[in-house]
C-alpha cells in the first residue's frame, strides 16, 4: 500500500512482545514497506518471530531504557533507505483502525511539509473486546520526515522530534486501538515496574502522584466506555488475522526484574509505592529466585502506609475532585508520600 514517491516505514521498540508480536507485524505489513525492530534484550521468542518476515529488520536496541535514544536509533536505521519516506511509529500492542488505509492513499499526505507530525486518538480495548475508551489526546504517530533529531526524556518521551515550530495534522477519522489492557495481569505487572523504575530514577518524586499516574484506568466510568465497532476487528479477520486471540504468560518479565529490584534497593525503598498487591514472597519462591531469602520480599510497609494505599484506591474514581486533590497534596508535602 506505498504512496507514490514515498515509502512507508514502521518503526518498533520491542522488549518480550511475543503475545502479540506475529499480529502487530502482519497487520502492518499490510500498509508498510519495512518494519525497524529496536529489541531491548527480550528474553521470549520475539526475535524469532520478527525474522520470519523478511520486510522485517530488527536491530539491537543498545539503550538499557532510555525512550528518546531508542526513538533516535530507530530513525536514523529508517534513514539509511533511500527515498522519501513517512515514518510510523506504533508500539507492538498498537494496530490502526481501517479508517487508516483510506486516508493513506489521499492525496493530501503527499503535499504535507516536510516536519509534519500526524496524531489521532488513542483508544483502549476493554479484556472483553466489547468495548473501548478514549484517551483525552492525540497520539503522535506519523512523521513526514525531515533529517531533524529527537530530543527529550528517558521515559514517555515523544516518538518524533516535536518542538514548539511542529506543525502538526489531527486526523480524527483514525484510532489507534490499543490491546495493553485485553492482558490485564500483564498490564498490571508492568505499572508495578514503571513505579519502581520511577522511584529509583527519581526519587524525590511523589509516590502518590506516580499512583495516580499508574491507575488511571481504575478512574474509567461506564459512561466514558464505547460499544467497540465488530467491523474494525472483522477488517483484519479478511487476512487472516485473529486480534481476540490473546496469549498469556504465566509468569510475566516485570515482575522478575521488580524482584531483582526488591533485592538491590531492598523492600523498603519501595514501601510507598502501590506494588504490594500480590506476594513477592510467595513469587520468588515458586521462581527459585536468586539468593534472596523470604525476608527480601515480604511486603515492609507500616499500617499508615497501607492506609495511604487503601485510600489512593478508594479515591481513584473522583481524585479530580478538589477534596481528594487536598488530601493529596497533604499526604505528598507533609508526608512526603
Amino acid at each position: 500500500m506505498s504512496i507514490s514517491n514515498f515509502k512507508i516505514i514502521c518503526l518498533t521498540p520491542v522488549k518480550n512482545e511475543s503475545w502479540i508480536l506475529e499480529k502487530f507485524i502482519k497487520s502492518t505489513l499490510i500498509w508498510a514497506d519495512n518494519i525497524i525492530i529496536a529489541d531491548q534484550d527480550s528474553e521470549d521468542n520475539s526475535i524469532e518471530i520478527a525474522n520470519k518476515f523478511p520486510k522485517v529488520k530488527v536491530i539491537k536496541n543498545i539503550f538499557p531504557f532510555d525512550e528518546c535514544e531508542r526513538q533516535n536509533l530507530l530513525i536514523q536505521e529508517a534513514r539509511k533507505i533511500e527515498g522519501n519516506k513517512i515514518l510510523i511509529a506504533l508500539d507492538a500492542d498498537e494496530i490502526f483502525t481501517p479508517e487508516f488505509f483510506d486516508f493513506i492513499l489521499q492525496d493530501k499526505i503527499k503535499k504535507l511539509k516536510q516536519g509534519t507530525v500526524l496524531r489521532s486518538k488513542f483508544i483502549n480495548i476493554t479484556p472483553d473486546f466489547g468495548y473501548y475508551w478514549s484517551s483525552t489526546f492525540n497520539l503522535p504517530w506519523g512523521f513526514i520526515d525531515n533529517s531533524s533529531i529527537n530530543s527529550g526524556k528517558k521515559i514517555h518521551n515523544f516518538r518524533f522530534p516535536i518542538n514548539r515550530n511542529t506543525s502538526f495534522l489531527d486526523i480524527d477519522e483514525i484510532k489507534i486501538m490499543h490491546f495493553q489492557y485485553t492482558d490485564w495481569d500483564r498490564m498490571e505487572s508492568k505499572h508495578r515496574w514503571y513505579q519502581c523504575w520511577e522511584k529509583i530514577n527519581n526519587p524525590y518524586s511523589s509516590s502518590v502522584r506516580r499512583y495516580r499516574g499508574y491507575h488511571h484506568m481504575y478512574s474509567i466510568r461506564k459512561s466514558e466506555l464505547k460499544e467497540l465497532p465488530v467491523r474494525w476487528l472483522d477488517y483484519y479477520k479478511e487476512y487472516g488475522i485473529n486480534l481476540k486471540e490473546v496469549i498469556k504468560d504465566n509468569i510475566y518479565y516485570w515482575d522478575k526484574v521488580v524482584l531483582d529490584y526488591l533485592l538491590k534497593y531492598n523492600s523498603k525503598f519501595f514501601a510507598k509505592e502501590s506494588i504490594w498487591d500480590i506476594d513477592w514472597s510467595m513469587l520468588a519462591k515458586g521462581l527459585n529466585f536468586k539468593y534472596g531469602n523470604k525476608s527480601d520480599f515480604k511486603d515492609p510497609r507500616t499500617l499508615f502506609q497501607k492506609l495511604v494505599h487503601k485510600w489512593l484506591k478508594k479515591t481513584q474514581k473522583n481524585y479530580p475532585s478538589f477534596y481528594v486533590r487536598f488530601i493529596d497534596k497533604i499526604l505528598i508535602n507533609l508526608f512526603k508520600f
